[in-house]
């Protein structure tokens, strides 16, 4: 069986009895033991999946099946689906069973999509290159010894190695992107608020948004119509009550566009030269394919990685305080009072990373650094959102690099915490300012390894960005 680049294709065959939805599924299940060593999945759903699968086939032939039919889909490990088994990729979390499903996973199954499992991540989505996982580090399908990115590793590498056809993953400061980007996939950051965060295991509330990572911008705008909207109970209070547009139908609006590269980013020294040489390249095909492009000066870059770093670790020290072994996660059996408890549970639940991340926040928030960390950081936010507003007053969309490098190497980064957090210079951007943000490839570099390219927008306007990225890549 052939790899699958889009449901479309895949609903054709189907309609033409020339493929079933079960069989599809025993081609993934054949695919990921095929790519164990990727360390993609933290769990299979064997069994529940078998039975969407038929029931969704009998849908199909019944004339009854929602848009999704036909699509099999993985759910990074920190998206609730009731009855099965959410770990975060952490020991704190170990064997939790989760007791609802989150929005996204209500309406991937309401138009029958098959969920086939769990993939693995950064520990609580803190991370660049999914080496923080309990589960160990996914591995890049391009070359094993390369990280997948991260934290949606795992999302990114079952598209790359084919084990589904399409996942979800949440970006918090890049976490769709840039994995989508090293694995060469499409990697959609929407808009804050336009995708419910109810049963999405919190790292930074105000930042947190799930996004699709697929081969094809057809599905990207698929799973992002049925994805977006409001809570019909208001779960999420920060959810847009704004209408959700036919996100498919309009990708076939080709338009002229404006487009601002932001010249930093570019002329940035940590920037790749063959990332650089892909992006110019692709700069002059936008010039010669009508676009208007022009160079503008972006003059708070320095200042993103430290307001991004404050702002997301003081939200995670406050949302993973629930996990202290008493109300529920891992729990130390040997303590010997109530403040042993709390420390040792925490201690020996978290990872390194979290611990560190935790830490920070707390130290930002205390009593005599509040207003010298985090409330400058808010501040810095503030001046990062405006900036953005102004340059979309004269502009569509904004154009920059996803990260400075390619792929690199398991265990390069992860002992400078600094250096793996510099990573994330470019992806920031639209997390701070609230923009919804893809990346796209752009072809691979003299190591074979794919490379990519990030393109912003206004507030809400992913139905210009998909359908612009439609005409990109075509």
């Amino acid at each position: 069986m052939k790899k699958y680049s889009s449901l479309k294709e895949i609903q054709t065959l189907i309609s033409q009895k020339q493929l079933t939805l079960p069989d599809l599924l025993a081609y993934y299940f054949k695919q990921i033991k095929n790519n164990e060593h990727l360390n993609a999945f933290n769990e299979v759903f064997f069994l529940s999946a078998e039975v969407q699968a038929k029931a969704v086939q009998q849908k199909i032939e019944n004339g009854t099946a929602g848009k999704l039919a036909g699509m099999v889909i993985g759910i990074k490990d920190n998206i609730c689906y009731e009855g099965h088994i959410v770990t975060a990729s952490s020991k704190m979390l170990e064997g939790f069973v989760s007791p609802y499903s989150s929005t996204v996973v209500q309406r991937l199954l309401q138009e029958d999509a098959v969920i086939i499992g769990r993939l693995n991540c950064d520990e609580f989505a803190m991370g660049g290159s999914n080496e923080t996982s309990y589960f160990g580090p996914a591995k890049n399908a391009a070359n094993p010894e390369l990280v997948p990115g991260g934290s949606s590793g795992g999302s990114a590498v079952a598209v790359q190695a084919d084990m589904c056809l399409a996942a979800l993953g949440t970006d918090t400061g890049g976490s769709v992107r840039q994995p989508a980007a090293f694995c060469g996939q499409i990697g959609l950051k929407p808009t804050y608020g336009r995708i419910s965060r109810y049963g999405v295991i919190a790292y930074a509330s105000s930042f947190d948004q799930v996004g699709p990572i697929t081969s094809s911008v057809e599905d990207a705008a698929l799973l992002l119509q049925v994805l977006a909207g409001a809570d019909d109970y208001d779960y999420d209070s920060t959810v847009s009550l704004f209408t959700v547009p036919d996100y498919p139908v309009l990708l076939n609006e080709q338009k002229k566009h404006k487009i601002a590269v932001l010249k930093e980013t570019i002329e940035s020294e940590a920037l790749d030269p063959e990332i650089k040489s892909a992006i110019l390249k692709s700069i002059e095909q936008l010039k010669a394919d009508g676009h208007t492009v022009t160079y503008v000066s972006f003059d708070l870059l320095d200042y993103l990685v430290p307001a991004y770093y404050i702002l997301t670790t003081a939200e995670a020290s406050s949302n993973l305080s629930r996990y202290d072994g008493v109300h529920y996660g891992h729990r130390n059996m040997e303590a010997k009072s109530l403040n042993e408890l709390y420390k040792l549970s925490r201690a020996e639940g978290f990872g390194e990373e979290v611990k560190r991340r935790i830490l920070l926040g707390t130290f930002v928030l205390s009593a005599g650094y509040y207003d010298a960390y985090y409330q400058k950081a808010q501040q810095v936010r503030r001046l990062i959102r405006e900036k953005m507003d102004v340059l979309f007053q004269d502009y569509d969309l904004i154009l920059s690099p996803v990260a400075p490098t390619a792929a690199f190497k398991i265990g390069d980064h992860l002992q400078d915490a600094l250096v793996m957090y510099m990573a994330d210079i470019f992806t920031v951007l639209p997390s701070l300012s609230g923009n919804p943000a893809i990346a796209l490839p752009i072809g691979n570099n003299e190591a074979g390894l794919p490379l990519s390219i990030q393109f912003t927008a206004k507030h809400f306007e992913e139905d210009k960005l998909l359908a612009f990225s439609q005409a990109f890549l075509s």
